[in-house]
């Protein structure tokens, strides 16, 4: 582990991926599929549309309309492209396809790159085409992976023939989610190997998007005794350790708050569901002081927040602690997690196994989800769509020219 003056820099991973670019097939796809269609791309752009549809216009639940034109084949690879202009009533346009061919149960694989950029939607999916009921269960939507640059993973499972209408008009179907943010994690505990002594130290993000931090908590030392850092009683979970950011004579700045609603205060609060919620833009910073020098042995915080399936959304890309040593800031720990999980940098795979009683999700051919099959009993199209979204991130200019590229797309099926 490097050492700067005296402090360890602290990467912190949830995941360790292999270094492996080209993921292997999950062992059952070896042993009991056999590779019965793919499209790997290797041919001039008009030859495309043989074997894919294309939308060609505007799209009401995004931001984008998508065309034809902002689907490219070149040098081997499939390119969804990106533009700041206006088309069909709407700031941006994008590109999405399907294959004219229908697939069932089997194996479906996907190598593709992210658009380098927040607040784009690189997917890799399969729905049922058409309004009325399928031959069998019901209209569905399973999306392999909805990738948010530069590290979330997203599957999702959507049932479209169940639709209600809720009491304030809003349209409601059944569905299921879990994402996966590579690289980051909801919640940090920071065990310094040499101690510090100080009366200041601060938090910094360059996260784009407004985030939301939880509870912020600085110990001394206790021989290494300190509580599970998402414990929600973490404050009383040992005996006589106290939370020295919570101390009454502890001043707290902060670089703003969301609607200026001062919520620094639940930094400190004991209750991990609150949460300090940041202004919408610009370098985010906490900065924590004390009357007299304190000792710290460990610092904890969380980030984020949790749906009520337990996944965690928002989570931070980046974050800097320091501590003030004769009036210069040094680092305690420090995260990046574009410098190792950037999915536009490097090719992934994202798999699917299909059949009529399971529907499991892979990722560079390690399994990440394993559901039960309710309802996806028909034949459906694949999808490869990119677009422009507002929830994924801050919309900005720096959008226009990224494209997801996409190596092949295979479908194996069972011996």
């Amino acid at each position: 582990m490097a050492r700067l003056k005296g402090i360890h820099i602290v990467y912190a991973l949830i995941f360790l991926i292999s270094g492996t670019i080209t993921a292997q097939l999950p062992e059952v796809v070896k042993e009991h599929y056999k590779l019965v269609w793919e499209d790997q791309f290797d041919y001039p752009d008009k030859k495309l549309d043989k074997q894919w549809a294309s939308q060609n216009g505007p799209s009401g639940h995004i931001l984008c309309s998508r065309w034809r034109e902002n689907v490219v084949v070149k040098n081997g690879l499939l390119y969804l492209v990106n533009k700041k202009e206006k088309r069909a009533g709407q700031e941006w346009t994008s590109g999405s396809i399907w294959t004219k061919k229908r697939f069932k149960y089997g194996y479906f694989e996907c190598r593709y790159k992210y658009a380098g950029a927040e607040a784009t939607n690189n997917s890799f999916w399969l729905m049922t085409k058409g309004g009325g009921q399928p031959e069998e269960g019901k209209r569905f939507e399973i999306d392999i992976n909805e990738g948010h640059y530069p590290n979330e993973v997203n599957t999702n499972i959507h049932n479209w023939s169940d639709i209600t209408i809720t009491k304030d008009g809003k349209r409601k179907h059944p569905s299921s989610h879990k994402g996966f943010a590579y690289g980051a994690k909801s919640g940090y505990s920071i065990q310094l190997e040499i101690p510090v002594n100080t009366k200041k130290i601060r938090f910094q993000s360059n996260n784009n998007g407004r985030f939301h931090l939880g509870e912020f908590r600085v110990y001394g030392l206790n021989d290494g005794n300190y509580p599970d850092v998402l414990s929600k009683t973490a404050d009383r979970d040992i005996p006589n350790l106290k939370n020295l950011a919570a101390f009454k004579d502890v001043t707290i700045t902060s670089s703003g708050s969301y609607k200026n609603n001062n919520s620094e205060k639940n930094l400190i609060d004991g209750n991990p569901k609150s949460r300090w919620n940041t202004q919408d833009e610009g370098n985010k910073w906490l900065k924590f002081e004390w009357k007299d020098d304190i000792t710290i042995g460990c610092i904890q915080f969380l980030n984020g927040w949790q749906s009520a399936n337990g996944d965690w959304h928002d989570l931070i890309k980046d974050y800097k602690i320091q501590y003030l040593d004769d009036g210069e800031w040094k680092d305690i720990s420090v995260l990046n997690v574009t410098d190792s999980y950037d999915f536009a940098n490097k090719f992934h795979t994202y798999g699917l196994l299909w059949n009529e009683k399971e529907i499991v999700f892979y990722f560079d051919g390690e399994e990440i989800r394993r559901e039960k099959n309710e309802f996806c009993f028909s034949e459906t199209p694949i999808w490869l769509s990119l677009a422009i979204i507002k929830w994924a991130g801050p919309v900005k200019d720096n959008i226009d020219g990224t494209s997801m590229q996409v190596d092949y797309v295979k479908y194996y099926q069972k011996k």
